[in-house]
């Protein structure tokens, strides 16, 4: 009989019932993500009215698992052969949102942003080809400030799940903030004081109960409220008619969407393709720190952006945005230390097989955001711990505090405020606003550069 090793290890052999339960924590920290930049470009490029928008969510599931299984086990250089899950970026909201704008909206406008997704996703592998002449522009106290960057960059979404999701107008409503709680204070009990399945997978656990607590509390308190004159559903409440309306089985679409290629288009996507490397290769230098307490190798790095570039061009046939790795499953790994390919794999079969049946997308999908935000924080709250490791690597002197002090003061605390940059060129804005991460990088990257030892 085949000895069974950890799941701290990286390939090590587990059995397939513990593996789909650790697997599982990964897919339920992403799946709303993964959708999310679909539902809102989609919406910007009035998919639903050309009956395509179901069709694409389909796809985005099914691609992000494909991608996930390649960035796994590799394929030639092609993946990182770390435990990074992928998705659709919601990165590039902000950018594919202008496109739409600029060229009228319309499943046109969302063709030419899938035309520049291919050119884009292929200039981004060729970046990740000559990775390794770039490498010295990445040391410890740079993929430190970028992975902190990112975990700062999603505490704020994790806090605004935990009110409830801040486009809903129960927002903050204390019986979302009580549901939060009781699934972050389940995951630590379970992360602390038991041991074995239901330690290694407290997420999960803790998921699970506040879908339970929510369940319970649609029998006891009303479930709907009314605002602004219209009668809503409370953020906690669990939709089971949206799982019986979902047909069991349906077939991916190829090509749903029309390619153009535009160069209104191409030129931002390109900047964006730029950017999102510099994010990945802080995630899987995250990873690697969080789960394994060392820095990526360049192998690793460059193989994990060859396959963010190819699986974007890859999604674009399938009518999804861009593919990348999603810094919401690095803090999962920093938090378990559970780097086992297999059972994240069987997170990545699950996506494909959603893939396949809308009806087990669905009983995900429903998850209500107060419980997505509970198990959140402390998930992203550890990416920022990774960076920490990552940067205090080799010492902290007077030219690393004055690397990372400047890099998040000046670079994310002006690439997180809303509309600081509102009077700046419009792609200034689109490339620099929103998370703070990418001006964090930029800063880091030149002060490593200009300030010698």
């Amino acid at each position: 009989m085949m000895k069974m090793t950890s799941e701290y290890e990286l390939e090590g052999r587990i059995p397939l019932g513990r593996a789909i339960i650790l697997g599982m924590q990964h897919v339920l920290a992403m799946f709303v993500g993964n959708l999310t930049p679909i539902l809102v470009i989609g919406a910007a490029c009035a998919l639903g009215d050309a009956g395509l928008m179901v069709p694409v969510i389909q796809n985005a599931m099914l691609v992000a698992g494909l991608v996930t299984l390649v960035q796994l086990w590799t394929i030639g250089p092609v993946g990182a052969k770390l435990p990074c899950v992928m998705g659709t970026s919601s990165g590039f909201i902000g950018v594919c949102s202008g496109i739409a704008g600029s060229m009228g909206g319309g499943v046109t406008a969302y063709g030419a942003i899938l035309g520049a997704c291919v050119i884009g996703g292929l200039f981004e592998t060729v970046l990740g080809f000559i990775f390794k002449p770039l490498r010295k522009l990445f040391p410890g106290v740079v993929t430190g400030t970028v992975v902190m960057a990112i975990g700062l960059s999603l505490i704020s979404v994790g806090i605004n799940s935990l009110g409830g999701g801040n486009n809903n107008k129960d927002f903050g409503d204390p019986v979302n903030l009580l549901v939060g709680l009781i699934v972050l204070i389940a995951i630590i009990i379970l992360k602390h004081f038991t041991k074995g399945i239901l330690s290694s997978a407290s997420i999960l656990f803790g998921i699970i109960i506040g879908y339970v607590v929510c369940g319970i509390l649609s029998i006891f308190i009303r479930t709907t409220y009314v605002a602004d004159g219209e009668t809503l559903i409370h953020s906690w409440v669990l939709q089971w008619d949206k799982i019986g309306s979902a047909p069991w089985f349906s077939l991916p679409s190829i090509m749903p969407v029309k390619f153009i290629f535009d160069v209104r288009a191409i030129i931002p996507i390109l900047i964006m393709f730029i950017v999102t490397s510099v994010e990945t290769i802080g995630d899987l230098s995250g990873i690697a720190e969080g789960g394994f307490g060392r820095e990526a190798t360049d192998k690793e790095l460059s193989g994990g952006v060859i396959c963010d570039g190819l699986g974007s061009s890859f999604a674009a046939f399938f009518g999804v945005l861009p593919n990348t790795s999603f810094s919401q499953n690095v803090g999962i790994i920093g938090m378990t230390k559970i780097v086992n390919l297999f059972a994240i794999s069987m997170g990545a079969i699950f996506l494909v097989l959603c893939g396949f049946c809308p009806k087990l997308a669905a009983l995900i999908q429903l998850m209500p955001q107060p419980v997505l935000g509970g198990a959140a924080v402390m998930m992203f709250a550890s990416i920022i711990l990774s960076g920490i490791q990552l940067i205090s690597k080799n010492g902290i002197g007077s030219r690393e505090i004055t690397i990372v002090a400047v890099s998040l003061g000046l670079g994310y605390g002006l690439g997180s405020t809303a509309n600081v940059l509102s009077m700046m060129p419009q792609w200034v804005e689109y490339v620099f606003g929103g998370s703070g991460i990418v001006p964090a990088g930029l800063c880091a990257i030149i002060l490593n550069v200009a300030i010698k030892e």
